[in-house]
């Protein structure tokens, strides 16, 4: 470890061979794993579990107490995977007794000034741009992409290989493979530019099109829709992700498509 003028707490568990730049804070029940870099005047506090190979750079702050009047000291966690790129001034705040971590998946670049509240569980290989804010509670699937300053209202969930444009307010649950823009948020249709790079094939992207016509282009409700695909599409389980998401959703989906 390289650490001139850093403060590394005597009980945080760290790899031998992270690099941690001066300036520095590591306070107590801290771990490392191997490989990760550490950058200047970060502070990482109780309860941050760091995987392998991240990155982490000045400025950001990882496993704050939760911005939330209902905190009372519990031991709480941050718990961060492996590979995740994290810059300049980003804040992550720990759980509480709802969940008791925040989670933040594999491979996943979070830009600058971004903000990760407590509670909210993120899946792998998201990409959050600069100032994008997720309120306390929030669920964030795998392969999501957040353009810059978008702003997730608490307690909402974004579908797997979505991508929300800039400026976005999030107020409603946004499913799977969607694009999602506009104000109020609204379904501007299915995300293939993100499906092809993933590897999924026209035929594939051609399905899920179909099942968001039905939801979004069509007059049923949501119901009515949900009964319509499963009688008359096949069994996969990209329309069974989408349908039990629709499902599951607490706070209702975005609003559905339309053209003006």
């Amino acid at each position: 470890m390289n650490q001139p003028l850093a403060y590394i707490h005597p009980g945080a568990k760290i790899a031998r061979n992270v690099v941690i730049e001066p300036f520095t804070t590591i306070h107590n029940n801290v771990t490392i794993g191997s490989g990760t870099w550490i950058g200047s005047n970060v502070t990482i506090m109780e309860g941050a579990v760091i995987g392998e190979n991240c990155k982490i750079f000045p400025g950001a702050v990882i496993s704050a107490i939760p911005q939330d009047l209902k905190y009372n000291g519990e031991e709480t966690a941050t718990i961060i995977g492996n590979n995740v790129t994290i810059r300049e001034c980003v804040t992550i705040n720990k759980g509480t007794t709802d969940r008791m971590k925040t989670v933040v998946g594999d491979n996943c670049l979070i830009m600058a000034y971004c903000h990760i509240a407590h509670d909210c569980i993120v899946g792998n290989n998201c990409i959050f741009s600069n100032g994008s804010t997720l309120a306390g509670h929030t669920n964030i699937g795998d392969s999501v992409i957040l353009a810059g300053m978008t702003a997730i209202h608490q307690f909402c969930s974004i579908g797997d290989h979505a991508f929300v444009t800039g400026g976005s307010l999030v107020r409603k649950d946004v499913p799977p493979f969607v694009k999602a823009a506009r104000e109020p948020l609204s379904y501007v249709g299915v995300n293939s530019v993100g499906l092809r790079r993933r590897g999924f094939t026209p035929e594939k992207i051609h399905e899920i099109q179909n099942i968001y016509r039905i939801l979004f282009q069509s007059k049923y409700n949501n119901t009515q829709a949900i009964r319509i695909i499963e009688a008359e599409m096949e069994a996969t389980k990209e329309r069974d992700d989408i349908i039990r998401f629709i499902q599951n959703s607490q706070r209702g989906i975005m609003k559905g498509y339309f053209n003006n």
